[in-house]
C-alpha cells in the first residue's frame, strides 16, 4: 500500500504533538515532587532550628556523602528550602508554588515581601512561562505596582463588553518603563519610537502578552488624505487593533481626539468582523490625572492615557543593579 505523503507528515504532526504533550507533562510532575520535597526537607529543618547553623552545614556534607552526584543540597539552598517551608503552607505550595520551577520560587521569595504579590507574581509566571530572567526583570520594574495598583485612566468599562474590559485594564501599566533604549534630552516622538522598534522585543515583553508587532508609520488612507499612525499592534488574546501614540511632553486634551481619529480610521479600514472593536493607548511623558479622565470621558472610542519613563522607577537600592543608559548604548553598538 503506497503512503500518501500528506497522511504522512499529518501521522508525524499528530505523534510529535502528543510527545511534546508527554514531556511537557513529565516536566511538571518531576517539577512538582522537586519542589514538595524541598518543601519537606526545609520543614524538617525548621522542626530543628534550635540546633543551630552548624546543623545545616552538618546536614549539607552528609547529604553530599550520600548522594555525591546529586545537586541542590548546598547550605544556601537548603536555607532556602527552610524560608519557603517557613513561608508557605502545604497546601499553597501543592496547587499554586509548585507549578514553577524552583529558582523561580527562590526569586520571589528573595526579591518580593508581600503574600499577595508572591501569589501574583506565581500565577503570571504559570499564565505567560516566563523564564528565569524575565521574571527578575518583572519584579525589578515594580511591574504589579505598575499593572495592579496603578492608577490606570482609560474609558474601557464604559465603551467595550465587560470581557474584553477588564482584559484590557488589566493589560495597561502605568508607567510604561522603556529602560532598555538610551535617552537623549532632545528626543522627539520619532526618535522613540525607532528606538522602541529597533529593541522591539524588549518593547513586547513590556507591553505585555499577545501582543504582534504590525508596524510603525503605519500607512492609512482615509478619504484620499494619509495619516501615519505611530505604532500599530493586534493583541491576540484581547482579539483586537491597538493603536499606540506617543508624545514627548505632557497630555494634551487634544491628544484625545486625534487618537479618537486613528481608531475610527483602523475600525473601518482594517477591522474585520470578528475582531472586537480597536483600543487605543497614548503615552505621554505626564500628565494630570484629573485632565485626563475629563478628556475620555466623552469619547467615543476606547483608549487609556498611561506615562512612560526611560529609567527604572525602582527604589535606588534596586535601580543600582540594573545597566545604566551607558551599559545600553556600548550594548546597542
Amino acid at each position: 500500500m503506497l503512503i500518501n505523503d500528506n497522511q504522512y507528515l499529518g501521522v508525524i504532526e499528530s505523534i510529535k504533538t502528543e510527545i511534546s504533550k508527554a514531556q511537557y507533562s513529565a516536566a511538571l510532575h518531576i517539577n512538582k515532587e522537586l519542589t514538595l520535597l524541598y518543601y519537606h526537607i526545609g520543614s524538617i529543618i525548621n522542626e530543628h532550628k534550635t540546633w543551630g547553623n552548624k546543623f545545616i552545614d552538618n546536614l549539607a556534607k552528609d547529604i553530599k556523602i550520600a548522594y555525591p552526584s546529586s545537586t541542590g543540597y548546598s547550605v544556601r539552598n537548603l536555607k532556602y528550602m527552610a524560608k519557603f517551608a517557613a513561608e508557605y503552607d502545604e497546601q499553597f505550595v501543592q496547587t499554586v508554588s509548585a507549578q514553577i520551577p524552583w529558582s523561580h520560587n527562590v526569586t520571589i521569595i528573595e526579591k518580593v515581601k508581600s503574600s499577595e504579590k508572591r501569589e501574583w507574581y506565581i500565577k503570571k509566571t504559570i499564565e505567560n512561562g516566563w523564564s528565569h530572567n524575565v521574571l527578575v526583570h518583572q519584579i525589578e520594574s515594580g511591574l504589579y505596582e505598575r499593572q495592579v495598583i496603578a492608577n490606570k485612566i482609560s474609558n474601557f468599562e464604559n465603551l467595550l463588553p465587560a470581557a474584553q474590559s477588564e482584559l484590557a485594564v488589566q493589560t495597561m501599566k502605568d508607567p510604561y518603563v522603556f529602560d532598555f533604549i538610551p535617552f537623549k534630552e532632545d528626543m522627539v516622538e520619532r526618535d522613540i519610537e525607532k528606538a522602541l522598534v529597533k529593541e522591539i522585543t524588549s518593547l513586547l515583553l513590556e507591553l505585555g502578552t499577545g501582543f504582534a508587532f504590525l508596524g510603525n508609520q503605519y500607512h492609512l488612507t482615509v478619504g484620499g488624505d494619509d495619516f501615519y499612525i505611530d505604532l500599530l499592534f493586534y493583541n491576540l488574546n484581547l482579539r483586537c487593533y491597538v493603536v499606540i501614540e506617543l508624545k514627548t511632553g505632557d497630555f494634551k486634551p487634544e491628544y484625545a481626539g486625534q487618537l479618537n481619529f486613528y481608531l475610527s480610521a483602523v475600525d473601518g479600514e482594517l477591522k474585520k468582523e470578528t475582531d472586537n472593536p480597536t483600543i487605543g493607548l497614548l503615552l505621554c511623558k505626564s500628565k494630570n490625572n484629573l485632565v485626563a479622565e475629563y478628556s475620555l470621558k466623552d469619547m467615543s472610542k476606547p483608549m487609556g492615557i498611561s506615562e512612560y519613563k526611560f529609567g527604572s522607577v525602582l527604589p535606588e537600592e534596586l535601580s543600582k543593579q540594573l545597566p545604566s543608559v551607558e551599559d545600553i548604548q556600548k550594548r546597542i553598538k
